[in-house]
């Protein structure tokens, strides 16, 4: 496996919003009391005229970004993900999807990567919660260089969104020129055997599991589907299609999550062979966050065990 740079996606974030407020007069940002973990303290040392920290008090910033946002504000909201889909659930519910507000809610340390903090802080769930949400755009960056992509993205179109961020450090995969669209997934590797669709994290991931299935010589391809929701289900069924056979893989529960999507999409369309790879209905627990995604079975060899296993029903016309 060829060797990646590495960069938090929160890192990018900050880097990326305090460029967007040089370019949009009207953003201004919100944060929980969580500046310096969420990087929102890099626009707000720049721009402190417009950066307002709630405190813990997610609820009430989120009231108070829906306020901002009836006032023609481009509005960034940012708490730890456990937090934004929990105890805001029913102020993004209510008070931003319902109106359909230009507020983005930009959550950090999604998934059990986020670490020692343990099952409370690591948000599992909160794909599925979001994207059950109608107008809620939900979006989930592989890497650094598409938060970067994203966050501009999220800036230019009106509306609310869910963008998930990781705490950690990883793999950047994808290079910074490439063009990115909403609801477009991008296909990073072709294949005829085999779809592995992942998102976020796991994307890195499932092009390691590519390589080294092709050494055994299985030909997989590799789906980075960034956007949750709207979900580009003409290149899930394609990708069905042409290949017969599909492994999803995500750091969130199988259940609602990129998994549960993709199988809505084929149940509907094209039934085909399918694994969801990903944390299986259970809460997470403290460790470090290697060690916890090989505890869960979050990484490259289970998605290759995964891949073999739908093949073998593939072969068996199951």
């Amino acid at each position: 496996m060829s060797e990646r740079k590495l960069e938090a996606t929160r890192d990018a974030y900050g880097r990326v919003l305090c460029e967007l407020g040089g370019v949009y007069p009207n953003l201004v940002v919100l944060d929980a009391d969580l500046s310096v973990s969420t990087k929102t303290c890099v626009f707000a040392k720049k721009y402190p005229e417009r950066f307002i920290n709630a405190g813990v008090a997610e609820q009430d910033m989120i009231g108070v970004a829906a306020g901002l946002a009836t006032t023609g504000k481009i509005v960034f909201a940012s708490t730890f993900a456990a937090f934004a889909a929990g105890r805001a659930w029913e102020q993004v519910r209510v008070s931003l999807a319902y109106p359909r507000l230009n507020v983005k809610v930009v959550a950090t340390h999604g998934g059990i990567t986020t670490g020692e903090d343990g099952a409370t802080h690591q948000a599992t769930e909160d794909i599925a919660i979001m994207r059950a949400i109608p107008n809620m755009t939900v979006l989930v960056p592989s890497d650094a260089a598409e938060t970067e992509k994203i966050i501009r993205a999220a800036a230019k179109m009106h509306g609310p969104a869910y963008i998930r961020l990781s705490r950690g450090k990883t793999p950047v995969i994808n290079e910074r020129e490439y063009e990115f669209k909403i609801g477009q997934g991008v296909t990073l590797a072709d294949g005829k055997d085999i779809s592995i669709i992942a998102t976020g994290i796991m994307v890195a991931m499932a092009l390691d599991a590519s390589e080294a299935l092709a050494a055994e010589g299985v030909s997989a391809r590799v789906i980075n589907i960034h956007t949750i929701k709207p979900l580009d289900r003409e290149l899930i069924i394609a990708a069905a299609t042409e290949t017969g056979a599909v492994v999803t893989a995500e750091e969130h529960t199988i259940n609602g999550g990129l998994g549960g999507a993709v199988a809505e999409v084929l149940g509907e369309n094209c039934p085909v062979p399918m694994f969801r790879l990903g944390i299986k209905d259970m809460f997470g627990e403290s460790g470090k966050p290697d060690d916890l995604l090989e505890k869960y079975g979050l990484t490259s060899s289970e998605i290759i065990k995964a891949a073999k296993l739908v093949l073998s029903r593939k072969s068996r016309g199951q």
